[in-house]
Formats: structure tokens, C-alpha cells, sequence
């Protein structure tokens, strides 16, 4: 696959919590990784190969429609290795699937119907000359308090408590901003940063959590499977050649998102989440705005993380621009 639309991953959980897939949506469709469709099916890679080669050979689906390659990013000891990896798309996934598990391909391809319907009709449905009207005036609004703040301030017409509350207007301009945009669902990605100077390794990242076992008890911090080595190697994902999340914002949002959505230990995920997400900000020079205060507040961090283990999959993509937006350079 060369194209070089945008791409994004969702999570799946199987009806009975014991599977979960990130899934690529990509051009409008599904894609799972030959070994995603192993563990979906509960069958191993080479039956997968041989159902695949049954249908292409067949007629039944054609191979460039279908299959695809793209890289991805593995952890394989304490390094990052970038993998080519062959992927199927929703037709083939529920094409095998009906060959040897139709209940799970039925309960997925449902699932993936709905992503689609959610996906489809959050793309086509927004009318871009009401947006873009919206958003000029809003920007216009907003340069206009900011105006209003800066001359009576400057031109001593209002009293010290006046001035307070002209400033405080002022710097929450942004946080209106976003509620807005949030509102009329034009919340976009902005202001971020596309140099990476840091990249996160599973064995510093699992000693983070080591760490955090001396403050808590019992089952913290305790591996079930390898979905915390998946959740950071999600982050420095590719698509095409090109990365998924490109800035080291959206970067920091996912960490956070999949950390917690992928529920990888027996206790902890959440703070886990929290805390990894901080430390990977400020190894990245995000965590403190150039006055030295925090870009995001600890009961923001806090609300953000209770907000993600609450969502729903097809929220994700929403609550990764909040989060980014309230850690770019704008904020």
C-alpha cells in the first residue's frame, strides 16, 4: 500500500475481554496484521497463510484490494525494530474468519461495521463552509478580548482587581478555544512538536514501574501479557512510510491512551499510564512551559486519565486532539 492518507488505530476487545487488537483503520477500512488474525481466530500464522492463498486463488478476493504491507514498529529486547509486516483488510479478516471460526468473524465483523458507520459518518456529515465560518469567528472573538485585555490594561483605565480579571479572560482565551472547537467538532492538531528527542524503551519504561511497586501493593505493576511492550511500540507505529503519529505530542497522547486501554497489568494501569506519560513529556521537553510552570495541571492529568479508562473506542481519536491540545506549545 503506498498511499499516505491519514491512519489511526482503535482498540478491540473480544465480547469476552480475552482478546485485545490495535486495530489500523486505514482508507476506510480495517486492517489486521497476519498475526492479529491468529490470535483473533484462536488459529496459528501458517493456517491463516493457507485459508489466504485459498481465497486469492480462488477469485473470491483480489490481492491488491485486499493485502498490503506496512511497517511496524517491534520491541525486541531493549531496541525499537521497525518490521514489515503483511496486513488483510476487513474483507479477507471476515473471509478467513468464516472459514475457521464464524462465531468470533461474526462478533468482529459487527464490530468493525460499527466502526466503519461511526467513521464514515463523521467524515462526510461536516459541512467545511460552516466550519470554517465558525472558526473565523471565534478566532476573531478571541483576538478581541485579548485586544480589549491589552489596551485597558496598558492605559491604566481599569483598577488593579479590573486588571486581574482582564488578564484571567485573556489566558483562558485558549481553553474557550478549545471548548468550542470541541463543541462544533473542529478540534484539530496544532502547535505540536515534530522533533523527537527522546524515544521511550520497554526496559526503562518497565523499570519505571518497578519503581513504583515500592508505593503500592499486591498485583501493581504485574504483567498479564505483552500488551504494555505493544502500547509503546504503537506510539512509533508506521503506515505507509509514514509515521502515525508524527509529533512528539501525539506521540505522548497515544502513550497514555494505549497504556491505559490495554489494561496490560493486573493493577496499576491507570497510574502507570500517568506516570509514564509524564516522564516521557519531560524527557521530550514538554512537561514545563518556558516560565517553568506545568502545561497541564495534576487534576487535569488526573481527569484526562479517568476520562480515557471511561471512553468508548470510537472516542479515541477526539480525546487524543483534547490531550495534545492541552500540551502543545500554544497552551
Amino acid at each position: 500500500m503506498t498511499s499516505q492518507s491519514s491512519s489511526e488505530i482503535i482498540l478491540y476487545q473480544s465480547p469476552d475481554g480475552s482478546t485485545h487488537l490495535e486495530v489500523s483503520l486505514h482508507e476506510d477500512t480495517i486492517w489486521l496484521a497476519q498475526s492479529q488474525l491468529a490470535e483473533l481466530f484462536d488459529v496459528n500464522v501458517p493456517a491463516i497463510s493457507k485459508h489466504v492463498r485459498n481465497i486469492l486463488g480462488s477469485g473470491e478476493l483480489d490481492a491488491l484490494a485486499t493485502v498490503s504491507k506496512m511497517e511496524r514498529v517491534q520491541i525486541e529486547g531493549d531496541r525499537k525494530v521497525k518490521r514489515s509486516q503483511i496486513f488483510y483488510n476487513l474483507d479477507m479478516i471476515i473471509s478467513v474468519g468464516y472459514r475457521v471460526n464464524s462465531a468470533k468473524a461474526t462478533s468482529f465483523r459487527i464490530w468493525a461495521t460499527q466502526v466503519l458507520r461511526d467513521h464514515i459518518v463523521k467524515g462526510y456529515t461536516v459541512n467545511e463552509q460552516r466550519l470554517r465560518g465558525e472558526d473565523a469567528k471565534l478566532q476573531a472573538m478571541r483576538q478581541t478580548v485579548e485586544l480589549l485585555a491589552r489596551t485597558l490594561t496598558n492605559q491604566e483605565l481599569v483598577s488593579d482587581t479590573g486588571r486581574d480579571v482582564l488578564r484571567v479572560i485573556a489566558d483562558y482565551a485558549y481553553a474557550l478555544t478549545l471548548l468550542d472547537r470541541y463543541d462544533h467538532g473542529t478540534l484539530t492538531i496544532e502547535g505540536i512538536t515534530q522533533k523527537t528527542l527522546y524515544v521511550i524503551q520497554y526496559e526503562e519504561a518497565i523499570g519505571i514501574v518497578t519503581s513504583m511497586k515500592v508505593e503500592f501493593d499486591g498485583l501493581f505493576g504485574l504483567e498479564k501479557d505483552q500488551g504494555f511492550k505493544s502500547a509503546l511500540g504503537a506510539i512509533y507505529q508506521t503506515f505507509g512510510g509514514e509515521e502515525l503519529y508524527p509529533s512528539v505530542e501525539e506521540k505522548g497522547a497515544n502513550l497514555l491512551y494505549f497504556v491505559v486501554k490495554n489494561h496490560a497489568f493486573s493493577d496499576g494501569n491507570k497510574r502507570i499510564a500517568a506516570a509514564l506519560f509524564i516522564y516521557f513529556l519531560g524527557m521530550n521537553g514538554l512537561l514545563y512551559r518556558p516560565d517553568g510552570s506545568k502545561r497541564l495541571a495534576d487534576n487535569a492529568l488526573v481527569a484526562l486519565t479517568l476520562l480515557i479508562a471511561e471512553s468508548r473506542p470510537e472516542e479515541k481519536e477526539t480525546i487524543v486532539k483534547v490531550i495534545v491540545n492541552l500540551i502543545n506549545q500554544k497552551n
